[in-house]
């Protein structure tokens, strides 16, 4: 006889870390760290690319940067299984966490979101023949790299601290190939390491990139991928548009800042990856906003195909499709 002890009805009884300890085949309990695997919706994913978080209000979230999914543990039942609601992902925790509990001892553990590294120093270097070499094949320049105040680094520091501020860890990390992104006032908002397959980003706070540089000057606005991506938007030439870039691409740029530069450009289009996640999120910009968005059937980003093709080449082909869509 199957035991009937501690089956529920209600969503709200079941531990919210078991959803994703259960459906992701974690191997780790869930106590309040954060986990990195790679994506369970991309077969192809060779690099760890799918986060488990614990947001603001201490639940358990993911982000899957492969996909482009992310949400609570009803959106992650949802994406995985194609269900058309959350109440269907709801029906399906409740059926398939009754039959694990059955058969199973499930303890809940309590936690509290762990200590993370944060950036807490770095300093400045001169560019040299190595960081010319790797911005040049984007044909970027250092005048346009300061322009839009990307500094070369010679080291950064990241500390782990607990609750108290009692230092708890210290990394310090150096070498070639690093560099800041910084806002106008001087405040650092990334660290970008090109050659650090595993991490090329760490960001240090929020930040529209761009931004700071916006002159509301012209009828147009292009929201690229990246920031590197606006840069050679830039080199194009393509006069009467400005740019900006989300902190990622995966990322919706917020309605707070989105809402007042509707009445300040004519028209805002939107210019991603050429991928599925790229595609997927230039349509979460349509649905949202009614953006049109263009895709660039080249290399896999805008600054892959400047890399790949040059220029002029770029320019030719992403002339016509802006016209279109402006």
């Amino acid at each position: 006889m199957i035991s009937t002890k501690g089956l529920t009805s209600d969503l709200a009884d079941i531990p919210r870390e078991w959803v994703f300890e259960y459906y992701l085949k974690l191997t780790e309990r869930l106590s309040g760290q954060s986990l990195k695997i790679k994506s369970v919706f991309n077969v192809k994913d060779k690099v760890p690319s799918m986060c488990i978080y614990i947001d603001s209000k201490g639940n358990y979230k993911f982000k899957d940067f492969s996909s482009g999914y992310g949400g609570d543990r009803l959106n992650l039942v949802m994406y995985l299984y194609n269900l058309n609601s959350r109440g269907e992902a709801s029906k399906k925790i409740l059926d398939d966490y009754n039959v694990y509990i059955s058969n199973n001892t499930y303890v809940s553990i309590e936690y509290k979101p762990h200590s993370k590294y944060v950036v807490s120093d770095y300093e400045m270097r001169h560019w040299n023949t190595l960081d010319q070499t790797y911005w040049k094949t984007f044909k970027l320049s250092s005048s346009i790299l300061e322009k839009h105040n990307v500094y070369p680094l010679s080291f950064y520091t990241m500390i782990k601290e607990d609750d108290e501020g009692n230092l708890l860890d210290l990394i310090n990390i150096k070498g070639n190939f690093i560099y800041g992104y910084f806002r106008e006032d001087g405040t650092l908002y990334k660290i970008y390491t090109p050659k650090n397959k595993d991490n090329k980003f760490i960001k240090v706070r929020d930040y529209i990139q761009g931004s700071d540089q916006l002159e509301f000057k012209s009828k147009y606005l292009i929201i690229t991928s990246s920031l590197k991506d606006l840069m050679c938007f830039k080199r194009l030439g393509i006069s009467g548009i400005e740019t900006i870039a989300p902190d990622s691409e995966n990322s919706v740029i917020p309605e707070n800042f989105m809402r007042p530069l509707l009445d300040k450009y004519q028209k805002i289009i939107v210019l991603f990856d050429n991928d599925e996640p790229g595609l997927r999120s230039a349509e979460k910009y349509n649905k949202k906003y009614g953006f049109n968005y263009i895709n660039l059937d080249m290399s896999k980003d805008l600054s892959d195909s400047v890399k790949d093709y040059g220029i002029e080449a770029v320019r030719n082909k992403l002339f016509p499709l802006l016209k279109q869509a402006l």
